[in-house]
Order: C-alpha cells, then structure tokens, then sequence
C-alpha cells in the first residue's frame, strides 16, 4: 500500500474538495453499475452526502430511467451535483444535457474533468463503466470535485448556454 492509500486501497479525497459539502446524486445503468459502486464507496470513505438513486444490482434496466431520475432530482435540488455512469457514458450524456440547468460532462480522462469544472461549470460528471477503470474513475472523481469554476468570461458562456434564447 502506497502512502496515498488508506487501509481500503482507496486514495483519500483531498479536505478542501469543492464540492465536499454538496449532496451528490448517483445513478448508473446496469452497464455502468459495477463502477457506480466502485466510486459511491470511494466517496463515502471521504464523508460526501451521496444518493444512489439506484439500480441496485446488475440487471439489465434502460440507461434514461436513470439519468432521468437523476436530473429531476437535481431540479429539485439545484445546489446538488451528479454522477453517472453507462457503459460509454454516451448514452448517459444525451439524456441527462436535455434538461435545463444541467451540464453534463462526459470525461474518460482528467484534464477533461478539469476543463468541465473550471470553464464549463459542468454539475453533473458522466463516466463510461467499459471505457475506464476504477483507478483512472477516482483520479477523473477527485479533479472533478476539486475543481472550481473560474468565472468571468466562461461565465458568460454559460450564460449564454442557460439563457432561453440558447436554442
């Protein structure tokens, strides 16, 4: 065991993440299951409020019952942030950036988490169960999380991208 792991292999999540005290909603389809588990666990070791809104084993489901779920629940709760998980990610990312003040980012890598927080203000991290591994998954996770959006002229896009004229 490295020094960067505690006694459960997981790296710990950094004391000054951003989004620490933020509730963080999780879902995944069967697909993406074994990985959503895999970071619900990961977080968890860290204190992060999470709701799994499911599936709850690895049958097959449809992948936009649960990123619908998720979306709503960030309707009702605009402060919360989310992760998903399918097996690209692909399919995840369609349903969830239909709904209005979410921005979904679909990152198989870390600058394009980092990227998606600071310049995108993403709320919402979508992953690919079959394109990643649980390593690369917590890597993606943490810079996501402790990632801050930098404003000032990427505030303005995405005001432009939440304004109803948009479309």
């Amino acid at each position: 065991m490295s020094g960067a792991e505690t006694s459960s292999g997981f790296s710990p999540m950094p004391e000054n993440a951003l989004y620490r005290n933020k509730k963080l909603y999780i879902s995944s389809d069967h697909a993406g299951f074994d990985l959503k588990e895999y970071v619900k666990d990961f977080l968890a070791q860290s204190g992060q409020q999470i709701e799994d809104l499911g599936p709850e084993d690895t049958q097959s489901v449809d992948y936009p019952d649960y990123g619908i779920k998720l979306a709503l629940a960030l309707t009702e709760d605009p402060e919360g942030i989310g992760i998903l998980v399918c097996g690209t990610g692909i399919g995840m990312s369609m349903v969830v950036n239909r709904f209005p003040r979410i921005r979904g980012a679909l990152c198989h890598e870390i600058y394009t988490a980092k990227m998606s927080r600071a310049h995108n203000d993403a709320n919402v991290l979508i992953l690919g169960g079959r394109v990643i591994g649980k390593g690369l998954a917590e890597d993606i996770v943490s810079t996501w999380l402790d990632t801050p959006f930098e404003g000032g002229r990427h505030q303005r896009r995405v005001d432009k991208i939440e304004s109803k004229n948009a479309c």
